[in-house]
C-alpha cells in the first residue's frame, strides 16, 4: 500500500491515469513500452522484474520515481536495479521525476 500523503491530492487511480498518459505518449512516440507496475514485497517484485526479462530484452528500464523518492521503498528500488542488472547487464537506466517526465527520461536513454 502506498502511503501518499508525501503528495496532496493524489491516490492510486490518480497515480494509475498519469502512468496510463506517460505510456500513451511512449507509444505515441514510436516506443514499445513493458509496463511492469511492481508490489512492494521484495521477492515478488524481484520475481516480477525477471519474469519480464526472461522473455524479452530492452532497449531501456525506466525505474519510476515512486519508488525512488521514498525512504520506505530504498530495499525495493535496490533490489529491483540489481535484478535488472543481473538480467541484463548492458541496458541503459533512465528516471523520471513523475510520470510526467517518463518520455524524457527514455528518450535519454534510447539512442534512435
Amino acid at each position: 500500500m502506498i502511503d501518499f500523503s508525501p503528495w496532496p491530492g493524489q491516490d492510486a487511480d490518480k497515480l494509475r491515469a498519469r502512468i496510463a498518459a506517460a505510456e500513451t505518449s511512449l507509444r505515441e512516440a514510436g516506443y514499445e513500452v513493458t509496463v511492469c507496475l511492481l508490489p512492494d514485497d521484495l521477492d515478488a517484485a524481484e520475481s516480477a522484474v525477471r519474469g519480464h526479462f526472461s522473455h524479452e530484452s530492452y532497449d531501456a528500464v525506466e525505474v519510476g520515481s515512486g519508488i525512488r523518492v521514498s525512504h520506505d521503498y530504498t530495499l525495493l528500488f535496490e533490489r529491483v536495479v540489481n535484478t535488472v542488472v543481473a538480467c541484463q547487464p548492458a541496458v541503459p537506466l533512465c528516471l523520471n521525476d513523475s510520470p510526467e517526465t517518463t518520455l524524457d527520461a527514455v528518450r535519454r536513454a534510447v539512442t534512435r
